[in-house]
């Protein structure tokens, strides 16, 4: 049995599983998945951008979230995005519509805002050699896009812990600042680091949790979300650098918001693919194992031919 053979985990197998994430992540085919991704998140942003920000600011204040996430998208793709994105969710927000304009405006912005994270988890299954099974019923697209909303609300819950825990950090700032001015600097850079890793550490180990059609032992979870979550963080400050000093979207004038977004979504899936890759090998090298759910079939290579 798979259990007997089971191999514990060394800190010196940790280069050997890199290499074999690469060499799976490659073969995966990660700039196409993340291409595909990443036009299916610029049609999805102005309702997924909507649904967080009156999800949080019900609690938080619409004013204060749009105005955070505004900053942060800033930070990310520069002040011009950043603006173009805020007038795409105040036109999106617009009241001035009929009640059946404003149902159906409803249902499309969750619809849309739901597609990003259905593609995405069409994606985990190819990583993760889960197919889905094709003679699936249309309640089962239901149940992904119910899903997909679900993650929606657990970033907006995630959203709010963050803003929470900001409000903690700046407190617990000013008294350090009291004590020790001198490393302030250094310590709340450090505090905000680890406080991102492990906000980013829940959203991908519920990711990968839930999203994909299969069974994963948490164990497995949490090691590949951690990596992931460190290997993310440590790609959007690459990202904020390579943004702020290259400027690709220049090149494109007034479509140059939306290759931007694509950019850099596009990048940040190929860093979350490749925790995907590693989460699978890691499985798979220690006999934890990722298998299929009730409602998928696995594919398995053998002798170059695929057995469902």
């Amino acid at each position: 049995m798979e259990g007997d053979t089971r191999s514990k985990f060394k800190f010196s197998d940790f280069p050997s599983l890199i290499v074999d994430t690469y060499k799976a992540w490659d073969a995966d085919d990660p700039f196409r998945l993340s291409a595909v991704v990443a036009y299916y998140a610029v049609l999805s942003l102005p309702g997924l951008l909507v649904i967080i920000i009156n999800l949080v600011g019900s609690v938080w204040g619409v004013e204060i979230v749009q105005g955070q996430l505004t900053n942060e998208i800033s930070g990310a793709l520069g002040r011009d995005a950043a603006d173009a994105i805020q007038t795409m969710m105040i036109e999106t927000q617009n009241n001035g519509k009929s009640t059946i304009a404003t149902i159906l405006g409803i249902g499309t912005l969750i619809f849309g805002a739901t597609g990003v994270f259905y593609h995405l988890q069409l994606s985990l299954n190819q990583i993760w050699k889960i197919k889905p099974d094709t003679n699936a019923s249309i309640k089962k697209m239901f149940l992904d896009r119910a899903r997909s909303f679900a993650f929606i609300l657990a970033i907006g819950f995630l959203m709010l812990v963050s803003f929470l825990m900001t409000t903690a950090i700046s407190v617990l700032n000013n008294y350090i600042r009291s004590i020790l001015p001198d490393a302030i600097v250094y310590i709340a850079y450090a505090i905000d680091i680890v406080v991102s890793v492990g906000i980013i550490t829940v959203l991908f180990a519920l990711i990968f949790r839930y999203l994909p059609d299969a069974k994963i032992r948490w164990k497995t979870v949490w090691i590949g979300s951690l990596i992931t979550s460190i290997l993310f963080v440590f790609g959007k400050f690459l990202l904020g650098v390579y943004f702020g000093e290259a400027n690709p979207g220049s090149t494109y004038g007034a479509a140059g918001t939306i290759v931007l977004i694509l950019l850099w979504v596009s990048y940040s899936c190929l860093i979350l693919f490749f925790g995907a890759e590693f989460t699978w090998v890691y499985a798979k090298r220690y006999g934890l194992g990722i298998e299929p759910s009730s409602i998928a079939q696995k594919v398995v290579a053998k002798n170059g031919k695929t057995e469902v």
